[in-house]
């Protein structure tokens, strides 16, 4: 059996922001606090060496930008990883029109022949309360998608969610409110990440 290839398309939280990101040039600006564990994906691979992951991660991205890339991102793959939303919500964009680019990506990546998983959004410990509605409201528009997708659904959010405040990820598990520490990232690598 050979190696599978799964592509990871989103934002920041697929790139590894704070301490990595797939750019060389914006590793250059991280400069000597390069991580490349700041990376779910690299902590999943350590899982299962079968698995070769490249990392479409985009700073700042929403969801329609994130779905411009899909084509990009999904050649010679074979499981697309979804993973986006968080910058619509801080940008106070209809989560609804999140979720539906969302299910767009999911679809264009099944009639391309990948077998496609979604990710929900982590807490947002810098947002405020409209933004923890919002985020709640997008995740359940999320796993409403994966179900009636009929794709995996990789929970990211209470996998990072602090239980005593759960619109929080735990400050251990995030370096700057917006990311996942690299602990952070081991926890979605190896417990919310799955194959679809």
């Amino acid at each position: 059996m050979g190696t599978t290839i799964v592509a990871c398309l989103g934002d920041s939280i697929t790139a590894g922001s704070p301490l990595w990101d797939p750019d060389p040039d914006v590793r250059a600006r991280i400069g000597e606090n390069l991580e490349e564990r700041s990376q779910w994906q690299w902590w999943a691979s350590q899982l299962d060496g079968m698995l070769d992951f490249r990392n479409h991660g985009v700073y700042g991205q929403r969801t329609d930008e994130i779905a411009a890339r899909l084509d990009h991102a999904a050649a010679g793959a074979d499981v697309l990883v979804v993973q986006g939303g968080i910058n619509d919500v801080v940008q106070k964009r209809p989560v609804e029109e999140a979720a539906r680019n969302l299910a767009g990506m999911v679809e264009r990546g099944r009639r391309l022949g990948l077998a496609v998983a979604l990710v929900d959004v982590l807490p947002w410990n810098n947002g405020d309360g409209r933004a923890a509605n919002d985020i709640a409201r997008l995740n359940t528009l999320i796993a409403a998608l994966a179900d009636g997708l009929g794709v995996p659904l990789l929970p990211f959010h209470d996998t990072l969610a602090d239980p005593e405040r759960p619109q929080r990820m735990r400050d251990e598990w995030t370096d700057d409110g917006d990311h996942p520490s690299v602990e952070g990232h081991r926890l979605l690598g190896e417990r919310a990440f799955r194959l679809p």
